[in-house]
């Protein structure tokens, strides 16, 4: 498939069916991510793939309306970083949440990027320190999002390309 397709039909999927995210297919979604361009390829994310259901559902308290879809994935991809390494980390965990958000897609997997950083639990604790408690992941790294995954039990229409708001383009000056 073409990217720009891949492109049009990814879509974000919060309704999973039960059946699990093949161990193969996870790997070529992380592999997506580990190829992903970095500032300088100083590569400061770290990923924690979570399969256990269990901890999945836990997980899915960890922000105020917006991660339920987890207590029914089959898979979440947190991205963290040591922002140590580069002052732009938040920009190479965008780049790499959308590798793999497009490559889940492109091999009929479902996905929702469910936002971490700077959000909040249900009773006004932070996502990050829910989540590390949970992760064990160490003080210094900072969350940047959760990639939900699932095989998908809903389906969505592509975005059509003549429906794009072609007006946020502007050639030579604003």
């Amino acid at each position: 498939m073409e990217l720009l397709e891949t492109m049009r039909r990814r879509r974000s999927i919060r309704k999973y069916t039960d059946e699990p995210v093949e161990k193969e297919v996870l790997n070529q979604i992380l592999q997506a991510g580990l190829l992903s361009a970095s500032s300088r390829t100083r590569r400061p994310w770290e990923f924690i793939a979570v399969t256990d259901r269990e901890t999945l559902k836990l997980m899915s308290k960890c922000r105020a309306g917006a991660a339920k879809m987890l207590e029914n994935a089959a898979c979440a991809v947190v991205v963290i970083a040591n922002p140590e390494i580069t002052d732009v980390w938040t920009e190479d965990c965008s780049i790499a949440m959308t590798n793999m958000h497009l490559m889940a897609s492109s091999l009929g997997v479902g996905s929702c990027w469910i936002q971490g950083r700077l959000r909040e639990t249900p009773d006004g604790g932070t996502t990050e320190a829910f989540l590390r408690s949970i992760l064990k992941y160490p003080e210094g790294y900072k969350l940047e999002a959760i990639l939900s995954l699932g095989m998908p039990d809903e389906q969505k229409d592509a975005y059509e390309l003549d429906e794009l708001p072609i007006d946020k383009v502007h050639w030579e000056q604003f």
